[in-house]
């Protein structure tokens, strides 16, 4: 791959990864599943658990039609007090680009702020992800968010 073949691919990388968190960070909830594969896996497990092969995830989805129905639970369904969210990713990493799927990783954190609190982390791990290039569109058809405390709060409401 040529150097500029790489860097055009890594400003597009850059580009989903930025569209992602602001969907979620500018409640676009909607927009979210639109930026995987109709077939894709969506997990946000535990450090512990990925480094064993263990598939007991906190949130775990098959599809994006479950992507989609999580945005509809989250929108009719969760009862939860309103907050924001704001991900800060960093070091992506393009770990294969020659194959059909890419597979890349970036750290995360993500802040939480409940209107009566000050800012808290809510979860920090790694982003370990394959994309797809789908009529000229990258998109994910993996998402691994690995978070590295064996803990969550028990109010995780929105995707990592």
């Amino acid at each position: 791959m040529s150097l500029h073949a790489d860097l055009a691919l890594r400003l597009e990388l850059e580009t989903l990864y930025a569209d992602y968190v602001h969907a979620l960070d500018d409640d676009r909830l909607e927009d979210w599943p639109k930026l995987f594969t109709e077939d894709c896996f969506y997990e946000v497990i535990s450090r512990e658990n990925h480094d064993r092969d263990l598939p007991l995830a906190a949130m775990r989805f098959e599809s994006r039609a479950m992507l989609e129905d999580r945005v509809v639970t989250i929108r009719q369904t969760l009862m939860y007090e309103p907050r924001y969210l704001r991900h800060v990713v960093s070091s992506l990493r393009v770990l294969d680009a020659l194959t059909p799927q890419i597979a890349c990783e970036a750290n995360y954190a993500v802040f939480e702020t409940l209107m009566d609190d000050p800012t808290r982390v809510l979860n920090v791990g790694r982003y370990l992800d394959r994309v797809v290039r789908e009529d000229g569109t990258l998109r994910f058809s993996s998402k691994s968010c690995v978070f590295d405390s064996v803990l969550i709060p028990n109010s995780l409401v929105y995707p990592i």
